[in-house]
């Protein structure tokens, strides 16, 4: 008859097989706009125009957290191990609304915060965010709609950029999505300030 010391010592080495999750990646990626809006600084909607800027909406293969790679014109993979922070759409809206703010000025409000203004609201779909294997580069691009203050009428225009990926794995993939991002934030803010 075994005891009890002698079963908890045979299971030893199994517990080193078990795993009841995926081994986390070294690090998570994110987004840095490189226009920052001051610390400190205080702005109201009384003073200067508002905007409301909406998370944007994404295809099924940006619904995750993970890296697309257009492997064929038909096929998609993931960057091994490179997984954002948060959903890229929610990272995005935060960069736009960053970039909007420093670079033009408007107070950028949420949906809450926004119910009874007649600011004006930009939306969209982000339809790339991931490399383009063909080509090495980082692709971003948003499909922007924007309503403007005090109109019922909407401006649509797309918005890509691109940004060279030295390799294909997630060291490489964040700083360039985060380049192309930037980019493409950078000239909505300024079709949205004009």
């Amino acid at each position: 008859m075994k005891t009890p010391l002698a079963i908890v010592l045979g299971a030893m080495p199994l517990a080193a097989c078990i795993s009841f999750g995926a081994k986390p990646p070294p690090s998570l990626l994110t987004l840095t706009p490189a226009e920052r809006v001051p610390v400190g600084q205080v702005v109201t909607s009384a003073g200067a125009r508002a905007i409301t800027i909406a998370v944007p909406v994404t295809p099924a293969s940006l619904a995750t957290a993970r890296v697309p790679v257009q492997a064929t014109p038909t096929s998609i993979a993931y960057v091994k191990e490179a997984i954002w922070a948060e959903p890229p759409a929610r990272l995005f809206a935060r960069l736009l609304s960053d970039t909007v703010q420093a670079r033009t000025g408007r107070v950028v409000l949420s949906s809450v915060q926004a119910v009874d203004s007649p600011n004006g609201e930009l939306a969209g779909e982000l339809r790339q965010f991931g490399i383009d294997a063909a080509t090495r580069e980082a692709v971003v691009t948003f499909d922007a709609s924007l309503r403007r203050d005090g109109t019922q009428t909407l401006e649509k225009r797309r918005f890509e950029a691109r940004a060279p990926v030295a390799a294909i794995d997630a060291v490489s993939a964040g700083p360039a999505l985060n380049t192309a991002a930037n980019q493409v934030a950078a000239e909505v803010a300024d079709w949205v300030g004009r």
